[in-house]
């Protein structure tokens, strides 16, 4: 009879993260980040629960990460520990350990539930190198349409999708580079992109982003009904 594998204790206390990708870090894909994020674990001796199995790995379980080459200010994760510790050590130590540009915002406990469940609107701020008015149009435009097909290409190939049913929102500022756009996108099947929104705008208007649009995740959350406004998720 094959050798059974270690059967692992259950966590005592599950944690929640929100950190932050920042300056050249933003260009770091999900499994460059999940391979630091480990390895800060380790250096900074967090006391981990593991899963069972013949290969455990520490149990951390990621929620909604952003695409590589976007910055963010609210990525999130959940880890799973084997000894009961303060939020705000597990804040300082793992602050320590990660790299600049992958900064730990706020560590909470959990209230228990999915924290995917609780993700389900961004508000993103894409900042781009043309004038205000150019942007203003193409927003114009864009809200006008019911429906704006683009394409990208994924694991299963070349797919078109319609990329405005998931904007709530997409208004204009001016900033430093020329325009800033202020969108609120709702996550979905299949994910709607920030850059999927900013080739839907060049789809009606021929509005060209420049070659290296900032995008920025301001906030993840649910959208309350009432305010409009989103909810913390870690609360």
């Amino acid at each position: 009879m094959p050798e059974q594998p270690e059967q692992q204790a259950p966590p005592v206390q599950r944690l929640r993260v929100r950190y932050a990708k920042r300056g050249r870090l933003r260009f770091t894909s999900h499994r460059d980040f999940s391979r630091a994020f480990e390895r800060a674990l380790f250096r900074a001796r967090v006391p981990m629960a593991y899963s069972s199995g013949f290969n455990p790995h520490p149990r951390i379980s990621y929620a909604g990460a952003a695409p590589t080459g976007s910055a963010s200010e609210a990525e999130y994760l959940e880890i799973a520990l084997a000894q009961v510790c303060e939020p705000t050590a597990i804040h300082a130590l793992l602050d320590e350990a990660l790299p600049p540009g992958l900064d730990v915002i706020e560590v909470v406990e959990s209230p228990g539930g999915s924290l995917a469940d609780r993700l389900e609107v961004s508000r993103w701020r894409l900042d781009l190198a043309v004038s205000r008015d150019a942007a203003a149009a193409a927003v114009e435009r864009f809200l006008a349409e019911e429906q704006v097909l683009v394409e990208r290409m994924t694991k299963k190939g070349l797919r078109e999708f319609d990329c405005r049913a998931a904007v709530l929102t997409l208004c204009v500022d001016a900033s430093e580079r020329g325009a800033a756009l202020d969108l609120l996108l709702r996550h979905g099947t299949p994910a709607v992109r920030p850059d999927d929104v900013l080739r839907g705008l060049a789809e009606v208007s021929d509005l060209d982003a420049g070659p290296a649009p900032l995008l920025t995740r301001l906030a993840q959350g649910s959208l309350d009904g009432i305010s409009q406004e989103l909810t913390d998720p870690l609360r």
